[in-house]
This record gives C-alpha cells, sequence and structure tokens, in this order.
C-alpha cells in the first residue's frame, strides 16, 4: 500500500451522538478495563459508524494498544483465535467482544514488512502490531475507520472517514486493486455496505468491481459462507443480490444459480429468488427468525429443478432424480460456498415438497410432526409466486392447519366419487358350526 500520512481530526464529545449508553454495557466494561490497566482502548469499526449515523449496532469490536496474550492475561472469560489476524473474544454468555491489537503500516511491494503474502497478493498472515495511526490506514473503508476514544469520548478520524459519511460515499483506503487483491472478501463487503447502508460507493472503489471477481475464487469456501450470510440476512438481501448481479460478483458464489438467471428465457428463477429475498427482509424487519437454509433452498431451487429434469429424462423415476440432483447440486455448490451446518435441513426442505402433494389419509398429520415442516411448508408458499400447482396445494395446507385435529381428520379422507373407485367387500363365508357350538346370534356379531 502506498505510504499515506495521517492528518488527525478529533471530534470532541459535545459535537458527536454517541454516548455510552447506546453501546454495550460489556463492550463498556471491556474498554475501561483496558483504559484503567494502562493502555489504549478504542471502539472502532461498524459500531462507531452505525451510531454516527443514529443506527442501532450489530455488534462492538474493541482496538488496543495491548498486545493479545495481555489481553487474555486481563480476561479470564478470554480466548484467543486466528492466525491471519490473531484476535481476542471476550465473552460475556451470548456476546461476544472482539478485541484486536492495533496493527503496524504494510507496504505492499516490502517484502520485509513482516506480513505473509501469496504470489497473487493476498494476505496470508498479518500479526504486525503497530500504533493507532498505523491502524487506521490498515483498515478497509474509511467509514469503518473511525475510533471512539473512552479516554476522552472523542471520536478520531485519521483518513477522512467523516466527510465520506456525510457525503454518503464508500471509499477504500489506498489502492482500490491492490485492496481487494490483498482481501478479495472486501468487494462482497462494499456491496454489503452500499446495500445496507444505502451508500454510494466511490467511483475509483467500485471500478474495478466489474472485472476482479475471479479473485474470490481464491478465498475458501467455508469463509465465503460465513459472508453470504451476512451478505443476505443482513435485511437488504434484495438490494444486495441485484448489486452483486450488477457487479457480476454473484456467479463467483452460486455459478449454477448464474447461469439458470442467465438462460431461463421466462426469468422463472429470478422471480422466485426475489420473492424469496423480499420475504427474507420482511421478516427480518419484524424481527421474526430466517433459517439458513431456506435462504439457501432459495438459492439453488432453479439448479435442482433443471438436475432433476435432466435425470428423468435419462430414465430414472421423481424421486430417484431427486434424491440424485440433490447430491450434485450440493457436491457441486460446496466447492464454492460451504453449507456443512444446514445441508441436511436444506434436504428436508426440498425432499418434503413432493411429500406436500400428499393430502390424503394419515399422511398430512404424520407430516405436520416433522421438525422441518414449517420450513417446508414456507418453501411451498414462495413457489406459489411461480407455480400454480403449488399454489392449489399451500392453499389446501394453509386451510389444514387452521382447523382443529377433528376438522383436519375429517379433511384429509377422500371425497366420495372421485379418485380410484373402491373395490367391493368381500363377505366372509360363514364358519361352519362345529358340533356342540351354537351359531352367532346376529346381535353379538354387532
Amino acid at each position: 500500500m502506498e505510504a499515506l500520512t495521517p492528518s488527525l481530526t478529533v471530534i470532541p464529545r459535545p459535537e458527536h451522538p454517541i454516548s455510552r449508553a447506546n453501546i454495550s454495557p460489556n463492550a463498556v466494561s471491556v474498554l475501561y478495563r483496558l483504559h484503567h490497566a494502562g493502555h489504549r482502548a478504542c471502539l472502532v469499526g461498524g459500531g462507531v459508524r452505525d451510531l454516527l449515523l443514529g443506527r442501532e449496532p450489530k455488534d462492538f469490536d474493541i482496538v488496543t494498544d495491548a498486545r493479545p496474550e495481555q489481553i487474555h492475561h486481563l480476561f479470564r472469560n478470554c480466548r484467543l483465535i486466528g492466525r491471519r489476524f490473531r484476535l481476542a473474544h471476550v465473552r460475556f454468555g451470548q456476546e461476544i467482544i472482539e478485541v484486536a491489537t492495533f496493527r503496524a503500516s504494510s507496504d505492499g511491494d516490502n517484502e520485509d514488512d513482516g506480513v505473509e503474502r501469496a504470489k497473487d497478493g493476498r494476505i496470508l498472515s498479518d500479526n504486525v502490531y503497530g500504533s493507532i495511526e498505523e491502524d487506521a490506514w490498515r483498515r478497509d473503508f474509511t467509514i469503518n475507520a473511525l475510533y471512539y476514544d473512552i479516554a476522552n469520548f472523542t471520536v478520531l478520524d485519521y483518513v477522512g472517514g467523516i466527510a465520506d459519511l456525510k457525503a454518503g460515499l464508500i471509499r477504500l483506503i489506498g489502492d482500490p486493486v491492490q485492496r481487494y487483491h490483498e482481501d478479495p472478501v472486501r468487494m462482497l463487503r462494499a456491496v454489503r455496505f452500499a446495500a445496507k447502508l444505502g451508500l454510494r460507493l466511490d467511483p475509483a472503489t467500485e471500478a474495478p468491481l466489474h472485472h476482479l471477481g475471479h479473485l474470490l475464487a481464491q478465498i475458501p469456501p467455508a469463509r465465503l459462507s460465513d459472508e453470504v450470510l451476512k451478505l443476505f440476512l443482513g435485511g437488504s438481501a434484495l438490494q444486495t443480490f441485484e448489486l452483486l448481479r450488477h457487479y457480476r460478483l454473484f456467479g463467483w458464489l452460486f455459478p449454477a444459480t448464474e447461469r439458470c438467471l442467465n438462460h431461463q428465457q421466462q426469468h422463472y428463477p429470478k422471480t422466485l429468488l426475489i420473492h424469496a429475498l423480499a420475504d427474507i427482509d420482511r421478516r427480518l424487519t419484524e424481527g421474526k427468525p430466517v433459517n439458513p437454509a431456506f435462504l439457501s433452498a432459495a438459492l439453488m431451487w432453479e439448479p435442482l429443478r433443471e438436475q432433476q429434469r435432466r435425470l428423468q429424462e435419462q430414465g430414472l423415476d421423481e424421486h430417484e432424480a431427486l434424491q440424485e440432483a440433490i447430491d450434485l447440486v450440493i457436491q457441486a455448490q460446496i466447492s464454492h460456498v460451504a453449507l456443512p451446518r444446514r445441508c441436511n435441513t436444506l434436504r428436508e426442505i426440498w425432499e418434503m415438497q413432493p411429500r406436500l402433494a400428499q393430502i390424503t389419509g394419515k399422511r398430512p398429520l404424520r407430516l405436520l410432526t416433522h421438525p422441518r415442516f414449517r420450513a417446508a411448508y414456507d418453501f411451498l408458499v414462495l413457489r406459489t409466486e411461480t407455480d400454480e400447482q403449488a399454489a392449489s396445494l399451500a392453499d389446501w395446507w394453509t386451510r389444514f392447519l387452521q382447523l382443529d385435529d377433528a376438522g383436519r381428520v375429517a379433511m384429509t379422507q377422500p371425497v366420495k366419487g372421485k379418485g380410484k373407485k373402491s373395490k367391493p367387500r368381500r363377505r366372509r363365508k360363514p364358519r361352519p358350526v362345529a358340533s356342540g357350538d351354537s351359531a352367532p346370534s346376529p346381535v353379538s356379531d354387532i
């Protein structure tokens, strides 16, 4: 990275809206313990950015001049993680406060700066520590390089982040092409922030996105799995999807889905995805949970259907084709974005779609007890936007769920006169009466 001269802007407490009352008490506790131990401690990144924008931060990250081992010594509820960047996680029940040490400035052309790089420029390890000024220039975007100093409650800006925040701009710190090569995930972060915050990408930051998507192939599928959840479960899934396709990044995450989006003349999968992502945004806005498997099922539904059709044309029956198609689609996808924790749920959502068409006898009652029934039903409802058969099924299940037990039993009985005619009941021949026995009376048979 090109060496840059820090130019510090200090915003005193009366001139910014950040208050300790709006910061997690656990984060405040960590800040003060570091401060009282003689270390510099600041809130940094998205927490500061969101507080300045009047938004509620999702998490609070802390940066300090204390080394990881010193942080670990101060907090019994702390563990050290990470290879690329050594971090301390201080746990308070379900909440984790992430604490990092100030990193030193780095020059991409200097092989002796202590940063381990791959031949393509990606940073593999970066545990060289420095000052807060150097740390600011090592961060990705200017709006994420703002510090809230617990010592005097000031906001510190070394990179022009306040000006960009006021202008509504997302700007990379340093040369954008070099920064994307150092960590290609920054391209996804740029899109995520643009969609989530409603900000514009600076032209220099935006331009390389159109032709650097191939760099994402270098990122481990497990790491991309985490990024996909952040992209689509942050409350702006639909806008994020549209931006990913605009910058030709989506295909490097879900190549089979991208091929379907490009080849389908009637845009069925796009319509399905739009409704799915809009529904996810709505649920998150209402404070409702979203199963990540539901997202995956929607993202890969059309590749599954296409693969199943192909296998049926080769002679497999519907059930066999579905099972093999699920295996093929998942195996192809996990080489790009890992799906380890939700593969079973994803399978069950897909496998239950044909089972939801079985609406007579005891089958619907048994399906109600399936742990994935609700997710499968929700996915069926999603399919109604593009599938008439799914629409009639979803209507049946919706009415079925509104009934009591007796009503459900009645609703699942075959309608007389429809369907297969039942065979006439064969009359049993009377059992011969043994000697000494009396024939059974008609009353005793009733």
